[in-house]
């Protein structure tokens, strides 16, 4: 997304928040940041297994 809203959308998208929690702001920001840091470390130790596997 050309505004940066992809760090926002990004739990949503991945299913871990819906997205009227950033509607109804039941969520703040230090928890979307909280959740793509744990998608962060997700995808890393996703890359590791899967480049171990090779």
């Amino acid at each position: 997304m050309a505004t940066k809203e992809d760090w926002l959308f990004r739990p949503v998208l991945r299913g871990v928040l819906r997205a009227e929690s950033l509607i109804d702001g039941s969520v703040d920001l230090e928890f979307i940041a909280t959740l793509n840091q744990a998608l962060d470390v997700q995808d890393e130790n996703e890359r590791r297994i899967a480049e171990a596997a090779k």
